[in-house]
């Protein structure tokens, strides 16, 4: 079942100021549901706020959670959740039969099959807890229940040392540190994004159950290993290949922690008495490249991509490139000129947009590193 923005269900998301609860506020974003009901920790301490919140959706989202902390917390945080969440839907006078609540749980505690074991972590036993007072109560309410198992999540602005080994990493590659392995244990690595079209594709189609994501298992040294070398062939803005999909994807987690401290990129300006010359991309990867002129005053892009890298450099005249995290507030100004060459690299999950500024043309070359396909163009329109 494909739902259109107009018949999409009106979704509440706990947890909505969370990593995952962000990824999953830009993917309805781009599928063009409805605004989501956004449950915080101050909503979830006031029971009125929460069974006012809660009033009239039709599907809930589970995200918040608590994974690192004292062992007594954590084991006893993720089961107070539940039940917190379970005693404001019982409280309300609308019917649940309708309703479809969706778990962000764990494998944590989990066999390769998905099926319940002693769990070995407090976290994977406060999940499992938690996923056993959601169940219940649905199977009591008749709403439909969904208990999605996720693996290791990584991606854009995660938590360093709390959300992912992935997070810690690449902040420690961005600013200068020197990430080291303590455990190499095997991670099992899948993408925020991925997760949030496993969400929201179980809703279109109704699904209910466990369902139990694969990801990518690999040791915790191999995936440091990746970004070390991603992040040593863009140190002079070289980009890598991307021949693997989740190289594209731990990419773009690295790019998002080096936003906006390590741009503009400076480029080297070659002048002879022929002229003037630069390098505008090196890439291993490929890609495409063109470039539009721009008459003064004018705006383009007031868009942001999910997975497509994006390169601005403006070749000749002035301009202004703006960027803002999706659901922020903050907007990074960055004044460029043709005749001093430096380049952006549009992080993901970004708007952007680039105004020539000057009294004549505005040349800019742009860069990405996939062919534009217009079936699946990864643009999506989102003011500045």
């Amino acid at each position: 079942m494909n739902v259109t923005a107009g018949d999409a269900p009106q979704v509440a998301i706990t947890g909505a100021a969370g990593f995952l609860g962000w990824h999953l506020r830009c993917a309805l974003r781009m599928r063009g549901w409805p605004a989501p009901v956004l449950v915080d920790r101050s909503v979830f301490e006031d029971p009125h706020r929460l069974r006012e919140a809660l009033a009239g959706v039709e599907v809930i989202a589970h995200l918040a959670g608590v994974n690192r902390g004292p062992e007594a917390e954590v084991v006893a945080a993720n089961p107070r959740l539940a039940q917190t969440l379970v005693d404001a839907l019982a409280a309300t006078a609308h019917t649940r039969q309708r309703l479809h609540l969706l778990f962000s749980d764990s494998t944590h505690g989990r066999d390769a099959g998905g099926a319940a074991q002693a769990p070995s972590t407090p976290y994977g036993r406060s999940k499992a807890d938690a996923g056993a007072i959601l169940g219940e109560w649905a199977a009591r309410a008749g709403a439909r229940y969904t208990d999605i198992r996720f693996p290791h999540l990584f991606g854009e602005h995660g938590r360093p040392f709390y959300n992912s080994a992935v997070a810690t990493f690449c902040h420690q590659l961005a600013t200068g540190g020197t990430p080291q392995v303590t455990v190499d244990g095997e991670v099992e690595l899948l993408h925020a994004q991925s997760a949030c079209d496993l969400i929201l594709d179980a809703v279109e189609a109704g699904t209910g159950g466990v369902l139990s994501p694969a990801g990518r298992r690999m040791r915790v040294s191999e995936a440091l290993a990746r970004l070390q070398a991603m992040h040593a062939t863009y140190a002079d803005g070289t980009l890598p290949r991307f021949d693997d999909p989740l190289d594209l994807d731990l990419f773009n987690t690295l790019r998002s922690f080096r936003f906006p401290l390590h741009y503009p990129g400076r480029i080297e300006l070659r002048s002879d008495a022929r002229g003037h010359l630069f390098e505008a991309v090196k890439t291993v990867h490929g890609g495409q490249c063109f470039a539009s002129s721009t008459r003064p005053g004018v705006l383009r892009g007031s868009h942001f991509h999910r997975r497509k890298i994006e390169r601005f450099l403006v070749a000749s005249g002035e301009a202004t490139i703006r960027v803002r995290r999706l659901f922020t507030d903050e907007v990074h100004a960055f004044d460029v000129r043709g005749d001093v060459p430096v380049f952006i690299d549009m992080p993901t999950l970004h708007t952007h947009d680039i105004r020539n500024t000057g009294q004549g043309e505005l040349f800019t070359l742009f860069w990405s590193h996939e062919i534009f396909d217009p079936a699946a163009p990864d643009t999506y329109p989102e003011a500045v």
